[in-house]
């Protein structure tokens, strides 16, 4: 990482209150360069490619830190891992349903939606959309690839 983005990193923690301890840094290093949303056993693998002192407990618990913190937010999808990303600006999320790519998509307003949906007295404080199909590349493969892809 660049010496501006470590410095970024600093100042992140800085802004939050929390102390900036090594584990910590790397966790949000990782997922500060990593937009691919990975999940916590995949920070785990990749923070002990260079510094394998992290226990899986330590990623765990950092993340838990970091997200209390507003700093790294989790994806929940309905089938898999959750997956972690330190874009916590407003955005949707695309998943492909051949590949399992996920991707961030700019945001936009649906707050319009809530009301006509039957939400009642129900406040919303948060929401994300979710959009499923193919991704640009599954999309330009071959149909019968496609097929293929989908059926398993």
């Amino acid at each position: 990482m660049s010496r501006p983005a470590q410095e970024a990193v600093r100042r992140a923690f800085s802004r939050s209150g929390l102390r900036c301890t090594p584990q910590r840094f790397a966790v949000l290093e990782h997922l500060l360069r990593d937009h691919e949303h990975p999940t916590a056993d995949q920070i785990y693998q990749a923070i002990n490619r260079s510094d394998p002192r992290a226990s899986r407990a330590t990623v765990y618990n950092n993340l838990h830190v970091l997200m209390r913190a507003g700093m790294v937010r989790e994806v929940v999808l309905a089938a898999g891992a959750v997956r972690y990303d330190a874009n916590i600006g407003h955005h949707h999320h695309f998943i492909c349903e051949a590949c399992g790519g996920l991707e961030d998509i700019e945001g936009f307003d649906a707050s319009r939606l809530t009301r006509p949906i039957g939400l009642g007295a129900r406040r919303v404080r948060n929401y994300e959309v979710v959009f499923r199909g193919l991704c640009e590349s599954c999309s330009k493969a071959p149909a019968h690839k496609r097929r293929e892809e989908w059926e398993k």
